[in-house]
């Protein structure tokens, strides 16, 4: 019986650990900056999100390793003892996201990345699956000499690993150069941005209630516009109190805004064009310096007279640049945050394929070569 209980949270935690791996794995990129969101809440030094990735990189890799050597019972003892560390590393991480506040008492983490974009969990939903996750990896430490290994040869069982470890690696690699496999953002491919920028319609508001503060005698309280205090109490204050938190009551796309030069909110303009048109995404003009790729596919969709907005946290450097190796053509140079920079573009840089507002395609840097 205790076998078959053993074995059964054995494939519970080695599935569990291969999905979540992969699921991040398809988005390195997404995990590295809500690393970064950990560290700027914790008020750490701004260098530390230079190491983000690839902390991101090993972390998913190491979750697909262990997962596939808790499948087929690859060093227990060692891998018990590390699964164990990660795990209550994450139940830290998510217990935290989950009391951590705003100054208005809003959540501080929607998410905490746990299974990426694709399976958006809560911080609470996080912590508690990290309890439950726990207390089955405590049962594998406990019992770890009674699972044995599926494969008496070490060599076969060492060969699984090594395939595991490539794979992992090599399956992150292609998504950081090549863009997710999956996309799972608002930004995808076939979606309305404009669409996506607007409140849902079925979306139910918050609903608040006015408080009046009032003061006598030194001491204040709090009155409801419908019982309002006579002229012996002085007014004081007033706020605002969440009664009932809505659903469904934001936008998909937040803070995508496109603005010229002047700083004039020029969204609207530029994904209301008519027709086909194309938006280009990159974060630092040192971004364009490493690799000249981009700019053969840009002059090639500008020669047959396509449009092209450059989107860019750093206008002004992007346009030095572009003076110093014009591109012949109609292009545009706009500024955009850079945090919604990262949200739309998972590679630096990447092209965007537009039909009006609707993302028709998309491509990374590293295929410029068949931008069309």
């Amino acid at each position: 019986m205790m076998k078959h209980i053993l074995n059964a949270i054995r494939w519970i935690v080695g599935l569990l650990f291969i999905f979540s791996g992969l699921v991040k794995a398809n988005d390195p990129l997404g995990l590295s900056y809500k690393m970064q969101e950990f560290f700027e809440a914790w008020g750490m030094p701004l260098s530390f999100n230079s190491y983000t990735l690839a902390l991101s990189v090993f972390m998913n890799a190491f979750e697909i390793v262990a997962g596939i050597a808790l499948l087929i019972g690859w060093r227990m003892r060692l891998l018990s003892w590390s699964l164990l560390g990660l795990t209550v590393f994450f139940t830290f991480l998510t217990g935290y996201a989950s009391l951590a506040t705003n100054p208005d008492g809003s959540m501080k983490f929607r998410s905490c990345g746990c299974f990426g974009d694709c399976i958006p969990l809560d911080p609470f939903q996080s912590f508690i699956k990290d309890l439950i996750l726990l207390a089955f990896i405590l049962i594998l430490l406990i019992f770890r000499n009674k699972i044995k290994e599926t494969f008496s040869n070490t060599i076969i069982s060492s060969f699984v690993i090594a395939v595991a470890v490539v794979f992992s690696f090599g399956a992150q690699w292609y998504t950081l150069k090549y863009l997710p496999v999956v996309d799972c953002l608002p930004f995808k491919k076939g979606n309305d941005l404009l669409a996506l920028r607007q409140i849902p319609p079925n979306a139910i508001p918050d609903s608040f209630d006015i408080k009046f503060i009032y003061s006598k005698d030194g001491v204040d309280k709090e009155f409801s516009v419908t019982s309002l205090p006579d002229s012996t109490w002085k007014f004081k204050d007033r706020k605002q109190v969440l009664v009932r938190k809505g659903e469904n009551n934001e936008p998909l796309i937040k803070d995508f805004v496109i603005k010229n030069k002047s700083g004039t909110d020029i969204t609207e303009n530029v994904l209301g064009r008519g027709g086909v048109h194309y938006l280009f995404f990159i974060q630092s003009a040192e971004a364009l310096k490493k690799d000249d790729k981009w700019r053969d596919g840009l002059q090639q969709i500008l020669s047959r007279s396509g449009k092209v907005s450059i989107l860019t946290a750093v206008p002004e450097e992007v346009g030095k640049l572009l003076v110093e190796k014009p591109l012949t053509g109609k292009v545009e140079v706009f500024s955009c945050d850079v945090t919604a920079i990262k949200t739309a573009a998972r590679a630096i840089p990447v092209l965007y394929r537009m039909n009006g507002s609707k993302v028709e395609e998309k491509w990374s840097g590293s295929s410029a070569s068949s931008w069309q």
